[in-house]
């Protein structure tokens, strides 16, 4: 296996370009698998859509984290949002075989449902699995202060306090709170931050202005870290793709 593990987090806008102009899942796939990652975080994915499915003519026939994933990785799915014609949620697609899933219910306000897709992955030679959570938090400050106790709380009892960790996603954190409500905690750092304490910015996807996206790694040292951003990405999603290559700190 290769030292160096390539992480990718995307909030993917259900597979529509910004303000749902066009249907854009197909160029996404293919930016996927331009940039190639072993893992990748995905927030606001379709799992099922009817109406979209009879509206587009070149809807895919699968739900978009299979679609996505197709035959380069292993994936899951959590829906989250369940509606009449469908639901979304997050997805993890991972180059090594996923050992467990499970959604964790974080919905603050119930009109503004969430959840934390965690799985257990297995790298090739690694003496222990590794433990990925993808994350969309609230809009609100205080229910993602809620939200992040919750993630906590659940992790101190499930893993081991030592156990390799990488929580990415969509945190809606343009204050930087989940470096104490979540970050010291655990034990983890944000990739980008750097010397600053500051992640980098990630939306709007064509000019980032605000710090929304996350890459937190626990274990591993931080080789180099990309933002997906510019014209070519702003017409897929609203956010940057962010991508972070780590070194394990031991497998």
């Amino acid at each position: 296996m290769n030292p160096v593990l390539h992480v990718t987090t995307y909030n993917i806008h259900k597979g529509f370009s910004q303000f749902n102009r066009k249907l854009m899942v197909h160029e996404l796939r293919d930016q996927l698998r331009t940039l190639n990652p072993d893992l990748v975080f995905l927030q606001e994915v379709q799992g099922l859509h009817e109406k979209h499915a009879q509206q587009h003519q070149h809807w895919p026939g699968r739900p978009q984290h299979e679609f996505l994933a197709d035959d380069l990785w292993h994936n899951s799915y959590a829906q989250n949002a369940v509606y009449d014609h469908g639901h979304h949620g997050n997805a993890i697609l991972s180059r090594f075989p996923i050992l467990a899933s499970r959604n964790q219910d974080v919905t603050h306000l119930r009109f503004e449902k969430r959840g934390l897709l965690h799985c257990t992955v297995q790298p090739d030679g690694w003496s222990q699995p590794l433990h990925c959570v993808c994350s969309h938090l609230s809009l609100f400050a205080a229910s993602r202060r809620w939200q992040m106790d919750a993630l906590v709380r659940d992790l101190e009892e499930l893993i081991p306090h030592d156990a390799p960790l990488i929580i990415a996603g969509d945190f809606n954190d343009w204050r930087n709170q989940a470096q104490a409500h979540l970050a010291e905690r655990l034990g983890l750092q944000e990739a980008f931050a750097g010397l600053s304490g500051r992640p980098t910015r990630s939306f709007p996807a064509a000019l980032p202005l605000m710090r929304l996206d996350r890459i937190y790694v626990r274990g591993f040292s931080i080789e180099r870290t990309e933002v997906h951003s510019g014209s070519d990405w702003a017409r897929i999603s609203d956010h940057a793709a962010l991508s972070a290559h780590l070194r394990p700190s031991q497998a």
